[in-house]
């Protein structure tokens, strides 16, 4: 079972809606004992850092996703999920996240003929080598909304990148510890080859 957890994100349902799809049984909740004990654990969102912050303290689900990554069960982060996972962002000067990564997100630069925020189909390189791309080929599409991206302390844990005016992190992947800034559960097929991956992680030796 697969447990998507439930902060009032936005966002929320299609991820539950593409995992359905991919025939597994997935579950939104808050649960603390559920969600420590579920297979793999999804944090999905879309919507401001520092609320999203203030929601996790609220639920008291802080603690709870570090005692998940801690005891090795396999974590996907997807768009403010990613950027939740590391310690701090411009949008939200003063708060801090998660901190399981290391790392920043700060904002797209302004720049000639960009929009902000990014919202649309860009394709990824791989600077390293990523469990979820695998049989995806670089430079495959995916669909992104954001206005914040990320800068991570260790560049060996980026797996894939796009370009929007800067270099933009797209991915990483840490033990454990997975994430994307684009929507896999919104890019069509190569987003359902991505989440099948993070599925399979763990039941390969099965």
């Amino acid at each position: 079972m697969i447990a998507i957890i439930d902060y009032d994100a936005g966002n929320v349902k299609s991820v539950e809606k593409a995992l359905e799809y991919l025939g597994e049984e997935a579950i939104l909740t808050r649960e603390p004992e559920i969600l420590l004990n579920a297979e793999k654990v999804i944090l999905p969102g879309v919507g401001a850092f520092g609320d999203a912050m203030a929601k996790l303290h609220g639920y008291g689900l802080v603690d709870v996703i570090h005692k998940i990554v801690e005891k090795g069960t396999p974590f996907l982060g997807i768009c403010l999920g990613l950027q939740l996972l590391f310690e701090s962002s411009e949008e939200s000067p003063g708060v801090d996240g998660l901190g399981v990564l290391k790392g920043r997100i700060v904002r797209i630069p302004d720049g000639e003929g960009l929009k902000i925020p990014h919202i649309g189909w860009n394709s990824l390189t791989y600077p390293n080598e990523g469990r979820l791309y695998k049989g995806i080929p670089e430079n495959s599409y995916v669909y992104f909304v954001h206005s914040y991206y990320l800068q991570a302390k260790e560049p060996s844990i980026v797996v894939a990148e796009t370009e929007y005016g800067v270099q933009i992190q797209a991915s990483v992947e840490k033990d454990n510890v997975f994430a994307c800034q684009f929507h896999p559960e919104k890019s069509s097929g190569v987003g359902m080859t991505i989440l099948k991956n993070f599925i399979e992680i763990g039941r390969e030796d099965k």
